[in-house]
């Protein structure tokens, strides 16, 4: 459906080119975490703030990569922001059944697994094609593993 993949590559390009909730925050309160790929040298810095009630105040990146690692943190940082850390953690899981889905799923050929959350993704959605080439599926996924190394720091932090 070319329409569609011209749609999804302008999203991802949108958010390489203007990303969103880049920058710092003051550590501490929030928290720092740094996530490497070290087969193509994409760099994420995550900064979070979750507050009392397990709720992502505010949410900041860093760090510097192709389009798909940084567009992949723009998108996650725009949807994270305001939720819960269960919400998030639903989410994580659902953006990362969506990068494990095989290729065929996508040609209408396979149903998607079960274990697929029903949750819409949003913008992330447009980086669905990245399972057309694996080798890339890391750079999706580095800020969601970075994020995640951020929230178990918060959770240790705040017990």
């Amino acid at each position: 459906m070319p329409g569609l993949e011209d749609l999804y590559r302008e999203i991802i390009l949108d958010h390489y080119r203007n990303p969103r909730n880049r920058g710092e925050l003051e550590v501490p309160p929030a928290h720092r975490v740094e996530g490497f790929n070290p087969l193509c040298g994409d760099e994420i810095v995550v900064y979070l703030d979750v507050d009392a009630e397990g709720v992502v105040e505010d949410i900041r990146i860093g760090g510097q990569g192709c389009s798909i690692s940084q567009s992949s943190a723009s998108m996650m940082s725009a949807a994270v922001k305001g939720k819960t850390i269960d919400e998030v953690h639903e989410l994580t899981k659902a953006f990362k059944a969506m990068m494990s889905i095989h290729e065929s799923s996508l040609e209408g050929d396979d149903a998607e697994p079960e274990e697929f959350p029903d949750i819409n993704l949003g913008d992330l959605e447009a980086l669905r094609g990245v399972v057309r080439f694996p080798v890339r599926i890391k750079c999706a996924t580095l800020s969601w593993n970075t994020l995640a190394q951020g929230l178990d720091e918060a959770a240790s932090a705040a017990s």
